[in-house]
């Protein structure tokens, strides 16, 4: 028999590759197929927005018995369409993350240490606060006499986190305090 070059070239590509072939471990018995069960079978579906930038993107967060169990992008979502960044993507974890703050925690003017406090004194001492400031910094009338009812001491930033609706909500109640300066993180 005569083995040309080609021939051999042939013949040793077939036998390398039958014999890497033969390492794989290739069993041809039947198989049972096991389905998985989901985790998320039965959980709660809510959508929501992405906390982190002023993109906007829509999240889907799964949840049981109070618990977020996952999240991940929307498909449904005009902006991102499922996509979703690293900060976007690792949410599940800032979620459910031991070392997360779950009370407010309060330090005292001239004070190098943190205290906890209650939601309820944390809320009301806000509300104090922007009263009191409120009503130092309230200016009646302008240099011309004309009623003007506004306050030059409180500022506002809105999150991106929030939908046109509660941009809205968030703005007439800072105009109903009197505030001049009311700005937006998206625009920022």
């Amino acid at each position: 028999m005569k083995v040309t070059r080609r021939d051999f070239i042939k013949i040793s590509g077939a036998t390398a590759t039958g014999l890497v072939v033969s390492q794989l471990g290739f069993d041809l018995s039947p198989v049972s197929a096991y389905a998985a069960t989901l985790r998320i079978k039965g959980a709660k579906e809510t959508t929501t927005i992405c906390p982190y930038c002023a993109v906007g993107c829509g999240i889907i967060c799964h949840s049981k018995g109070g618990k977020v169990i996952n999240t991940e992008g929307d498909p449904d979502h005009p902006i991102n369409q499922g996509a979703l960044c690293a900060k976007g993507a690792a949410l599940y974890q800032w979620v459910n993350n031991d070392s997360r703050l779950t009370t407010p925690l309060y330090r005292a003017p001239g004070s190098t240490s943190w205290k906890s406090v209650s939601w309820n004194w944390a809320l009301a001492e806000i509300a104090k606060r922007v009263k009191d400031a409120r009503d130092k910094g309230f200016i009646k009338t302008n240099t011309k006499g004309q009623v003007v009812n506004r306050t030059e001491s409180i500022a506002h930033v809105g999150s991106a986190a929030l939908d046109n609706e509660e941009c809205w909500t968030l703005q007439a109640m800072m105009r109903a305090l009197g505030l001049v300066y009311i700005e937006h993180q998206a625009r920022i």
